[in-house]
């Protein structure tokens, strides 16, 4: 069994993290590449100093096919983790369909990404935020909440147990996300509203392949 996850999962990130990376270099890159013509000229990557009399610019990919590659590592990576945790769901269900795949992948992607997406929604380069660390706080909390309160929800038997999900999902909303002293942008507003859209499509996209190959490949193996 843990073969048959371990084995889907790898199937079914790899797909699902080189659709992202498709989707995001179509609909998502040109966005961020133009509102990067906002930011102010001659802007530089920070250094750190380690001692000497040199200081080292920190390492990034070069533009162009560096970056993609290096992007699809990452989402591939990224997708194999959470179909690791689909395969493990399915695991303790019977006769799972690419159907009951794409409700699980539609599960995570609110969970992962619109609910959380309410409170912090994807921002453009030199658009102005809160502290990282209270962002990052927030954010966790926002999507362990929601993915109990879906589950509870979903597939409680009481309706106790479905108004205490209900409770989960909008308790993260109900505190607030963290805000920054003044809001400010370089971008427009309305490329900002593009860039929300355009985040929003490419994770839809990929949660609902991983859900719903996760389910055929875990099947499949059987």
């Amino acid at each position: 069994m843990f073969r048959r996850i371990v084995v889907s999962a790898c199937l079914a990130g790899l797909l699902g993290g080189l659709v992202l990376t498709g989707v995001q270099w179509f609909q998502v890159v040109p966005i961020i590449a133009q509102a990067e013509i906002y930011e102010p000229a001659g802007t530089v990557p920070k250094t750190h100093s380690n001692g000497s009399d040199h200081d080292h610019a920190a390492w990034a990919p070069g533009e162009g096919g560096e970056r993609t590659l290096w992007t699809a590592v990452a989402n591939v990576g990224m997708a194999i983790g959470f179909a690791l945790l689909l395969a493990a769901i399915f695991s303790l269900r019977e006769n799972v369909t690419w159907r009951q795949g794409l409700l699980w992948g539609l599960g995570g992607f609110a969970a992962f990404f619109a609910l959380p997406a309410v409170g912090l929604a994807p921002e453009l380069p030199g658009t102005a935020t809160a502290a990282l660390e209270q962002r990052q706080v927030w954010w966790v909390m926002t999507v362990a909440m929601s993915a109990a309160g879906l589950a509870l929800a979903a597939l409680g038997r009481s309706w106790a147990l479905k108004a205490v999900g209900v409770v989960l999902i909008l308790a993260p909303h109900a505190v607030g996300a963290p805000q920054p002293e003044t809001h400010s942008a370089l971008a427009p507003s309305d490329l900002a509203q593009t860039f929300v859209f355009a985040s929003a499509l490419a994770n839809a996209v990929f949660w609902l392949v991983l859900g719903a190959s996760s389910a055929i490949a875990f099947k499949k193996l059987a």
